[in-house]
């Protein structure tokens, strides 16, 4: 018996032959008849979300990264129609090839049988060119629909901070309006736009998607002209965050507004004369550097990144969601981490992290199959008393799956226990000093080096103190 996942999309709720419970009951239906379980968990649902991209569709992001497990969580992703997986076809075939070919898992259509033969290959990228058509055509339609909208001043997306809709028009909101008037007037203030979005957060308050304030929520709002009862609109159908784009229009709006002209007028001209603010990268962001991606604040776990050319601090705190500095300069920095290896490799304390144990071949990862088979009686058990099998059809299964546990048990049994080779660890270490050390060797060969031995490097501000986590 084998395991399946089910994808399920919609892009709008109007969409009623597409419902997520339709399509599940569909779904489940083809499950039961061609012996696949499909658990709870493997069950990823994208509602109200466009097929063209994948980049927000979070379920489909998370279905591929589970797919991606060893061993294998499922055997196939079963969909109500291809068109649900992705409209557009650069996507679809690399996210299928993939699947297939790395992963070992299927990808089915359960309402579009397209065949085993070579002739597959042919009618499914047809089906997948007609729904790419379906969905160019239908974003032309509601562009056109947004831009006529637009020309009546009539309110596009959902509001601003600060405000609500009602009947298709802006209105402000007795709650956060004040908030927005307080944010203008500590800017104007001389407070810095973390100091804002720190003392946000710690009020309590979210954003409109119940995020934390950073420095670029804080910047969008002073820069929003939707607070002076306008409307910032591209025609192509994107907002500019900044404004910037040539094509980018600012039109009246039918909503009261907010802020008064002579405070926007003031923030904006105090916006452009400002200097960049401490924790803009001043250097190349692109220029790497020998510990880049793998120093953690100890307060809260973000990466610190480069916060000047020659320095480094969290990326939370430098957003305005962390509460400790973390800023330190790379050269103390890397000095610290270079003498704490050098301690590592002859006899210091060896921090090996847990995740360094899970890169076993997959036919030697018994546990995590034994855990496995086990969820598989689980499921069965559950679809047995749901009376999704009949008694006869749930002992043949629960057997061959008691069956498959026994056999990893015996091969489990007869297999050493993988322990960290400690001695090696310190060999490498010490091999890979004089490169770490050597000016010569460019900083992203340094980079790899270290990425090669190190899980994550924990830096405590307050004692100025590392800890150094190794794979083996």
């Amino acid at each position: 018996m084998k395991t399946a996942a089910a994808y399920i999309r919609v892009s709008t709720d109007d969409q009623i032959e597409y419902s997520p419970a339709s399509q599940l009951e569909k779904i489940r239906e083809y499950a039961k008849r061609n012996d696949y379980i499909l658990p709870d968990e493997y069950i990823f649902v994208d509602e109200g979300i466009s097929g063209r991209n994948t980049a927000k569709r979070a379920a489909f992001n998370r279905m591929i990264g589970t797919a991606k497990q060893k061993p294998k969580p499922f055997d196939a992703i079963l969909l109500w129609k291809f068109s649900r997986f992705a409209r557009n076809r650069e996507d679809s075939i690399v996210y299928k090839s993939m699947l297939r070919k790395q992963c070992k898992i299927d990808v089915i259509s359960i309402s579009e049988n397209t065949g085993d033969d070579k002739m597959s290959v042919l009618i499914e990228a047809m089906i997948e060119a007609m729904d790419e058509y379906y969905s160019i055509n239908l974003s032309e339609e509601v562009k056109r629909g947004m831009n006529e909208k637009a020309s009546r001043g009539e309110a596009l997306t959902i509001p601003s901070f600060g405000y609500t809709i009602r009947k298709g028009v802006y209105i402000p909101d007795p709650d956060t309006a004040p908030l927005v008037r307080q944010i203008f007037s500590d800017f104007l203030s001389g407070v810095p736009v973390r100091t804002i979005a720190t003392k946000l957060n710690d009020s309590g308050f979210r954003t409109r998607r119940g995020n934390p304030f950073e420095n670029r929520t804080v910047k969008y709002i002073l820069q929003n002209p939707v607070y002076i009862g306008k409307m910032r609109w591209n025609p192509d159908g994107k907002t500019d965050y900044t404004g910037a784009a040539a094509d980018t229009n600012v039109i009246p709006a039918h909503h009261a507004p907010i802020i008064d002209m002579k405070t926007w007028d003031e923030t904006q001209k105090k916006i452009k004369g400002s200097p960049r603010t401490k924790y803009m990268r001043s250097g190349d962001p692109k220029e790497p550097f020998m510990l880049q991606g793998l120093c953690r604040c100890s307060a809260c776990g973000a990466t610190l990144t480069r916060a000047t050319s020659s320095g480094v601090q969290c990326y939370a705190y430098a957003h305005g969601k962390c509460r400790h500095s973390h800023s330190i300069s790379i050269k103390k920095l890397n000095a610290a981490v270079i003498d704490a290896l050098r301690i590592s490799g002859v006899d210091g304390d060896l921090k090996i992290n847990p995740i360094s144990q899970q890169k076993k071949p997959e036919t030697e990862n018994y546990d995590a199959q034994i855990a496995k088979e086990k969820k598989k009686l689980d499921r069965i058990r559950d679809a047995y008393e749901s009376e999704a099998y009949t008694l006869s059809e749930f002992k043949t299964a629960r057997q061959k799956i008691l069956d498959r546990i026994a056999h990893l048990e015996q091969q489990q049994a007869t297999t050493p226990e993988a322990v960290p080779d400690v001695h090696k660890l310190r060999s490498r270490i010490m091999s890979i000093l004089p490169s770490l050390t050597s000016p010569a060797v460019p900083e992203s060969t340094k980079n790899q080096l270290l990425k090669s031995i190190i899980e994550r490097i924990v830096f405590y501000r307050s004692t100025c103190d590392i800890e150094i986590y190794f794979y083996t």
